[in-house]
């Protein structure tokens, strides 16, 4: 049995971020973690995923992945959230996720753990690092550890992004390149690598 949990959660709709999150996940299950993928619950109406031919398949393709629930944020020592961007801030799906955490957040459930969040947007610059950033305002309230990738590896100089993994999909038209998934891999192993020091580290303090 692994010594770290890893809870991958995102929200895709035309599958850019579902692809970061899978390689996310690889990553931490190869650094040596137990790992959880979980998509959160979809919001948008029936009529709205249909008139995207994109969105309407991808939801097909994932309507048997499991949905993230409270006991998969409490389980973890690792929290990895992804979700594309929506006018400079994360996707509404993923947002009411988090606003259900209240009970976790009030009993101190969420504190000390590690957390890391990506993303994807339309457009070159469609509010990659604000997503970012906007993520991990939520993981200081619940004082969690926050672990970007920074620039601690090559790919960082290619990738071009020290808060999170991003891509640019053109409207869900370009999927995830290499640079991308090597990228979000990275930053999954550096922040397996730190969550296990950290634990590591509260245990024996």
């Amino acid at each position: 049995m692994s010594d770290l949990r890893t809870a991958v959660v995102y929200y895709s709709a035309t599958g850019s971020v579902h692809a970061m999150a899978q390689a996310a996940a690889r990553a931490a299950e190869e650094a040596g973690s137990e790992v959880r993928l979980r998509k959160v619950r979809e919001l948008a109406p029936e009529e709205a995923i249909a008139s995207n031919e994109g969105w309407a398949t991808h939801a097909r393709q994932t309507q048997d992945l499991p949905e993230a629930s409270l006991d998969d944020l409490e389980w973890a020592d690792l929290l990895i959230f992804g979700a594309p961007t929506r006018f400079g801030m994360p996707a509404a799906q993923l947002k009411q996720f988090i606003d259900t955490t209240g009970p976790l957040w009030g009993a101190g459930k969420l504190v000390d753990k590690v957390a890391t969040s990506f993303t994807s947007a339309a457009t070159a610059h469609g509010g990659q690092e604000t997503t970012i950033t906007a993520l991990n305002n939520t993981f200081y309230h619940w004082g969690c550890v926050i672990v970007p990738p920074g620039y601690a590896d090559p790919i960082q100089f290619q990738a071009g992004n020290p808060y999170g993994s991003s891509h640019v999909s053109d409207n869900g038209q370009t999927p995830p390149g290499q640079v991308e998934l090597d990228a979000v891999s990275f930053q999954a192993r550096r922040a397996v690598r730190l969550a296990r020091a950290l634990k590591a580290g509260l245990a024996s303090a």
